[in-house]
C-alpha cells in the first residue's frame, strides 16, 4: 500500500467531515436572544454581536425570543443546526435556574457551550423616601417589619429570587416576593409604585439611580460595584458567602464542531476585551469575563448543582 495515497485519502475523508475553518463562516449567522428586546441581555448582546459581525465579515442577524424566563427562546434555539450559523445569547438564569422550577424540554446537555462573556451583580433598589437606604439599614427595616415590603424580581424561581431570598434567609427576613417578566417589567413597576423593591440586574435601573429616582442599598456580589458606589457588597454586610451573579454567555446548539466552537470562543475572547466593549461593559455596571468550552460547561453545570440546593430549601 502506497502510504502518500492513504494519507491523502485521510486528508480527503478529514476535509469532508470537517468544514474547512478557512471558509466560515460563508453566510450570515443568527443570534437568539432569549429576551425582549431593550434588557440587559438585550443591549449586551447587540453591542457584541457589532463587533463579532467586524471580526466574523459576516452580518449577524438578531431575533428575540422572550417568555418564560427565557425557556421559550432556549426550547426554540436548540432545535437549530450545529453549523455554527445559530449562536444564543443568554444569561445563566434559563440554563441554571429555570429548569429547578419549570419542566422544560432541554437540559445543559443541549447546547454547546462556547464562551462566557460579562458578569454583574444583581442589586436591590428603593425609592429615596424609604426608611433604609444603606445596606445594614435597609436590612434591619425589612427583619423589624416581616411580611411588609413586596420586591420585584425576574419570575418565581428566578435567579434574582434566590440571590435575594438567600440574604433574606440569612438575616431571617419575610419579604413578598412579586414576580415579573425581566427586569423592564420590574422597572416599571417598581417606578409606578406597585412594588416597594425593585430586584434586578444593575443597567436597568441605573439610569434611574443617576436621575435620583432611585436607591440602591445591596448588591448580590461580595465585593462593591463602582457604578453603583453607595450599595455594599454584601463582604462589607459580613454575608460574602452568598454572593450570587448575573453572567451572561455565547452558547451553540448541541454537536456543534469542536473547530468552530474554538474559532468562536477565540473571536469572542478578543471581542469582549476590545476597550470599546470593556468601557461599554462599565457603563452597565458589568466587567468581561470569559470562560472558554469546557470550562464554562463546568461553571454552568457548578451553578445549576448549588441553584438546585437553594430552590430545595425554599420549597420550589
Amino acid at each position: 500500500m502506497d502510504i502518500k495515497v492513504t494519507l491523502a485519502g485521510l486528508a480527503a475523508i478529514a476535509a469532508l467531515a470537517t468544514p474547512a475553518l478557512a471558509e466560515y463562516p460563508e453566510r450570515a449567522l443568527e443570534l437568539t436572544i432569549p429576551a425582549g428586546a431593550g434588557g440587559g441581555t438585550d443591549t449586551s448582546a447587540r453591542k457584541l454581536a457589532i463587533l463579532l459581525e467586524e471580526a466574523l465579515g459576516q452580518s449577524i442577524a438578531v431575533l428575540n425570543v422572550s417568555g418564560s424566563g427565557g425557556a421559550v427562546g432556549a426550547t426554540q434555539f436548540m432545535q437549530a443546526k450545529p453549523d455554527g450559523y445559530a449562536l444564543f445569547a443568554t444569561w445563566n438564569s434559563p440554563l441554571t435556574t429555570v429548569p429547578q422550577v419549570q419542566n422544560v424540554a432541554y437540559s445543559l446537555d443541549s447546547f454547546t457551550p462556547i464562551a462566557s462573556t460579562s458578569e454583574t451583580a444583581y442589586t436591590l433598589c428603593v425609592s429615596p423616601d424609604f426608611p433604609g437606604t444603606t445596606g445594614a439599614a435597609f436590612l434591619e427595616e425589612l427583619a423589624a417589619n416581616p411580611g411588609k415590603y413586596t420586591y420585584a424580581n425576574d419570575g418565581i424561581g428566578g435567579t434574582m429570587q434566590l440571590a435575594a431570598e438567600r440574604i433574606f434567609q440569612a438575616k431571617g427576613i419575610d419579604a413578598i416576593a412579586i414576580p415579573f417578566g425581566g427586569a423592564k417589567e420590574s422597572m416599571q413597576n417598581f417606578l409606578g409604585g406597585h412594588v416597594d423593591i425593585y430586584g434586578g440586574s444593575i443597567s436597568t435601573i441605573l439610569p434611574h439611580v443617576e436621575a435620583g429616582k432611585a436607591v440602591c442599598p445591596i448588591v448580590t456580589s461580595a465585593a462593591d460595584v463602582a457604578a453603583l458606589p453607595d450599595a455594599s457588597g454584601l463582604a462589607a454586610l459580613d454575608m460574602a458567602d452568598k454572593e450570587t451573579l448575573l453572567w451572561r454567555a455565547i452558547l451553540g446548539p448541541k454537536d456543534m464542531d469542536p473547530a468552530i466552537v474554538a474559532k468562536l470562543a477565540d473571536i469572542i475572547e478578543a471581542a469582549v476585551n476590545d476597550p470599546d466593549y470593556v468601557e461599554f461593559l462599565a457603563t452597565k455596571g458589568e466587567i468581561p469575563n470569559v470562560v472558554k468550552g469546557e470550562a464554562l460547561g463546568k461553571r454552568l453545570q457548578d451553578e445549576y448543582d448549588g441553584l438546585a440546593e437553594v430552590s430545595k430549601a425554599l420549597g420550589l
